[in-house]
């Protein structure tokens, strides 16, 4: 009886083994445009680690063409009810950058533990920034300027809260960790998905890829984003 469940722990051994052994010789072989879209994905990641300033991680990584900048800015933020049509492609994209960043800035604060710790965290100024929405106006010029009044100040409010609250440092290194972790392709082959489905950014026949929080498409032969996921339930 010994020599028989010996006999099966070697086999087993020997099969997980094996098994490995095959997974780290028999890696698959991503094409040239899957590696480099982990790269400027990561491009991204990175570059907002290092002061969470979203407008510098955009530019660099972020598709070029005006027209599709202001479709990914009319998808992804709130420019209320207004008709966009008379609104200059930089304003609107403009709006969309100062959004994500003030969602940037707070998500550290959300997430603190002590609820009666969220007054001194998010000031009825900061919180009404945050809810404040845009007004009913064609232009909408005076709310891109207020927006980008409200970065500024926001930031400078979460900057000296990490100085004197530990659970925001905390929150704000761990959230630039997660940034930073490498990003590691499957050991299958990613391939292009289609039927994006925010708003008229692509055609539903288009191609993109999704890659972690990145979603990406080659523009002028360079792999470039057109959207990102900055929060969303994980299990």
């Amino acid at each position: 009886m010994k020599n028989k469940l010996l006999i099966l722990i070697v086999c087993v051994i020997g099969a997980v083994t094996d098994v490995w052994g095959q997974s780290r010789s028999k890696r698959v072989k991503q094409p040239r445009e899957v590696i480099e879209a982990y790269r400027v994905c990561s491009d991204f990641q990175r570059l907002l680690a290092e002061n969470l300033d979203f407008d510098r991680a955009f530019e660099a990584t972020f598709v070029k063409d005006p027209a599709r900048r202001r479709e990914i800015a009319i998808a992804e933020a709130d420019h209320g009810d207004g008709d966009l049509a008379q609104v200059e492609t930089a304003i609107v994209v403009d709006i969309y950058k100062a959004q994500s960043q003030l969602l940037i800035l707070v998500l550290p604060l959300l997430f603190v533990d002590r609820e009666d710790a969220q007054t001194e965290l998010l000031p009825p100024r900061f919180e009404q920034t945050i809810k404040r929405k845009p007004p009913n106006d064609p232009q909408l010029q005076a709310y891109a300027a207020q927006l980008k009044r409200d970065v500024t100040d926001l930031r400078a409010h979460v900057e000296k809260l990490a100085t004197t609250n530990t659970e925001v440092a905390n929150n704000l290194a761990q959230y630039k960790n997660f940034l930073l972790k490498p990003l590691v392709p499957p050991n299958r082959i990613v391939k292009p998905l289609t039927a994006y489905s925010k708003g008229s950014v692509l055609p539903v026949n288009a191609k993109y890829y999704q890659i972690e929080d990145c979603a990406m498409i080659r523009e002028d032969g360079q792999m470039r984003l057109i959207g990102y996921t900055f929060f969303k339930m994980r299990g």
